[in-house]
């Protein structure tokens, strides 16, 4: 792996280091769902989710993308018939008299959207947002009908290739620098599998069901696949058969080779396409050092209509241990190529090719929660710098003072919000919000013309001239 794992593994380790500190044993408190699907987030949860979230912008912003965002809800029109059997799972807003609304799926067919109502044809973004769906909720598994999104687009004409392989690079760095553990991504190209299809024997019209039920085998038996294919949808079961035959298949270059001399298979011109861009994108993958982490998988199939070209879907691989102490969490990173959206939305139906990720934020999260968890580290809520404080009474102004001062100056300060509060009270506050440095202010320091400086972990007391206080601070801060 490049520099950037190292550097990543650093941050992550840092993360660890200043937020998770081991004086006292804290859990993260499970906060209660108390609307199915949804939860509230406590403030030691959202420490931990910013950091996810900041890694994860970060590594968009390297790779030079832009932020955009867009409504929380879009015109029903603009989300039915996008994603297949999933589109029952959409939420419809009641009708106010007006427009026919729907709150957002996913983040993918608004940035279609804005791409055409905007006259955009390159353009490489990230976003961060909800979406809502109304599937069944798994808790354990990070699955709700709420949750936030990340998502990475490059949209533009390029050379075959080049943008995919940079979307799976970004994968790469980002489940490598949240040390999640050991990962693989299955990649697939849907001109593959409608080939596949096609020279089995499934009538087009049934191809996107059948994809849909293909997509399952994440999660499913593929004797309860076939049986949904042949009895539910209707599939001879010399067809299904014969697709069990190819959907059992992963592997590298060397299964790509494979399919390119099966007889069946390389008859179909689609099938074909497929196969010479994944080759080709096999050469890139490895020109990134990333080709080992990639696995050419025939049984992923990314359920979702608008998907045209390469998929691809990074899933955790957990050891015999890790497998008994928590439940699979699925996917963590999902995407692919979607060439022909843009066009739904365009007048003149103008295509606009696109690639793209989406980072499974809330199922990383669960995992890093339950982590947090069996290791019972505190977390630091705040990022206070500095305690203002006081041993004796009717000293407000001159903390208030003081404090005005340490705000202005960009310092991170608090105080108590009393009178007179207790010194050993303000000192206890420090040490349980883990805020390194105090300023104790008092008689013999104003008659002195000074400030003491208290180290909170040593517990060491230095005296600093008052004009000097936040230059001292600052030095202070800058080594820590």
């Amino acid at each position: 792996m490049p520099p950037f794992g190292l550097l990543h593994m650093r941050a992550w380790a840092s993360l660890f280091g200043q937020l998770l500190r081991p004086r006292r044993a804290v859990f993260i408190r499970e906060v209660r769902v108390h609307s199915q699907g949804t939860r509230d987030l406590s403030p030691q949860q959202m420490v931990v989710r910013e950091k996810i979230l900041d890694m994860v912008i970060g590594c968009f912003k390297r790779h030079g993308a832009k932020r955009i965002d867009t409504p929380a809800f879009e015109l029903k029109e603009t989300l039915t018939e996008k994603y297949g059997e999933d589109s029952g799972l959409i939420y419809d807003l009641k009708d106010q008299g007006g427009e026919l609304l729907s709150l957002r799926y996913d983040l993918t067919v608004p940035f279609a959207r804005y791409l055409a109502m905007n006259k955009v044809k390159k353009m490489k973004r990230y976003h961060v947002g909800k979406v809502w769906r109304r599937e069944s909720p798994t808790i354990v598994q990070g699955r709700y009908r709420e949750f936030c999104q990340c998502d990475f687009d490059i949209a533009g004409q390029f050379d075959p290739m080049i943008p995919d392989a940079e979307c799976l690079k970004i994968m790469c760095e980002i489940l490598s620098g949240l040390e999640l553990g050991d990962f693989i991504i299955k990649v697939n190209d849907r001109r593959i599998l409608d080939g596949m299809f096609a020279v089995c024997g499934v009538p087009e019209s049934k191809f996107h069901a059948i994809c849909s039920s293909i997509d399952k085998l994440d999660k499913t038996s593929w004797k309860d696949v076939r049986h949904e294919m042949v009895v539910k949808k209707g599939l001879a079961p010399e067809v299904a058969d014969r697709i069990g035959d190819y959907v059992q298949c992963h592997g590298g270059v060397s299964l790509i080779e494979q399919m390119f001399q099966d007889p069946r298979l390389c008859q179909n011109k689609q099938a074909r396409e497929g196969l010479g861009d994944l080759k080709l994108l096999f050469e890139y993958l490895t020109l990134f050092g990333i080709a080992e982490k990639i696995s050419f998988d025939l049984s992923l199939a990314r359920g979702l209509d608008y998907y045209t070209g390469v998929i691809y879907e990074a899933v955790l691989l957990q050891t015999p241990a890790q497998a008994e102490e928590s439940s699979n969490v699925g996917s963590v990173a999902a995407g692919g190529r979607y060439d022909g959206l843009v066009g739904m939305f365009d007048p003149k139906g103008y295509k606009v090719p696109c690639v793209g990720l989406s980072i499974g934020v809330e199922r990383i999260f669960s995992i890093v929660e339950q982590r947090m968890k069996t290791f019972g580290q505190k977390i630091r809520t705040t990022e206070t710098q500095v305690f203002v404080a006081t041993p004796q009474k009717n000293f407000l102004h001159e903390r208030l003072k003081l404090i005005a001062e340490l705000w202005d100056a960009g310092i991170k300060a608090e105080l108590l919000y009393k009178n007179n509060p207790k010194l050993l009270t303000q000192l206890h506050y420090c040490e349980d919000m883990g805020i390194p440095l105090v300023v104790i202010i008092g008689e013999q320091e104003m008659k002195e013309g000074i400030i003491k400086l208290r180290l909170v972990a040593s517990r060491e007391e230095v005296a600093i001239k008052r004009e000097n206080l936040v230059a001292e601070i600052q030095k202070r801060l800058s080594e820590s």
